[in-house]
């Protein structure tokens, strides 16, 4: 479907609200705003992921085979985010929806991803090498956009593959991380107990009591 866009600035959000699919307002906070929105900001990490992965594209084939998951991962987010911002009352014939065959492939591609890395001995810390730190970002993205749409769904139907997509897409996201710092020979962060930061124990007790 072609798509025309001939302004930026509408002024119709102002006053704080804002039109879902179907022409209904409502306030720019609202729960089904909020859980879209979020999987917008998952995009956009997903595209720094993307632009930080692009250099090696064309000389280390697990960077290109990375940059042609996220593309379709961007796309399948935007699809997901049209959907979420379409109302029960506001759905119509063709609309795009997350079914089954998008959590079942996400599941196929961690299974193959997993195939190449050790089990783990360790929790991992974000970090690693530049765009396994950007797709750990994405991760924490993604699990507070599941948040989100569990929230919407007590509010409104939003049916149950939306969740399950999400859920499936933060491990992927995961393991991708992993995947990739791998394929390049970096490091991983793993969390090590006990370790505290300078000051010693006392800095450390007043950190954890919230002090």
């Amino acid at each position: 479907m072609a798509i025309r866009i001939t302004r930026v600035y509408t002024r119709t959000g102002d006053g704080g609200r804002t039109r879902l699919v179907g022409g209904k307002e409502v306030p720019k906070d609202a729960r089904r705003i909020e859980a879209y929105g979020t999987l917008d900001e998952l995009n956009a990490v997903l595209g720094l992921a993307r632009t930080f992965n692009e250099p090696e594209i064309g000389t280390h084939p697990a960077s290109a085979r990375l940059d042609t998951t996220l593309r379709r991962l961007q796309n399948e987010i935007f699809d997901l985010g049209s959907e979420l911002a379409t109302p029960p009352d506001g759905a119509y014939d063709g609309m795009y929806r997350v079914g089954a065959e998008d959590v079942t492939r996400i599941e196929h591609l961690i299974d193959e991803c997993q195939k190449d890395l050790e089990a783990l001995a360790s929790f991992i810390l974000p970090g690693g090498g530049r765009v396994a730190a950007f797709l750990h970002q994405a991760r924490t993205v993604c699990r507070r956009a599941e948040r989100e749409i569990v929230r919407l769904g007590r509010e409104e139907a939003v049916g149950e593959w939306p969740i399950k997509y999400v859920n499936r897409l933060s491990d992927l996201l995961f393991v991708l991380a992993r995947w990739i710092g791998h394929q390049r020979g970096e490091a991983e962060y793993l969390w090590e107990r006990g370790l505290h930061p300078p000051g010693g124990s006392e800095s450390a007790s007043k950190r954890d009591e919230g002090d």
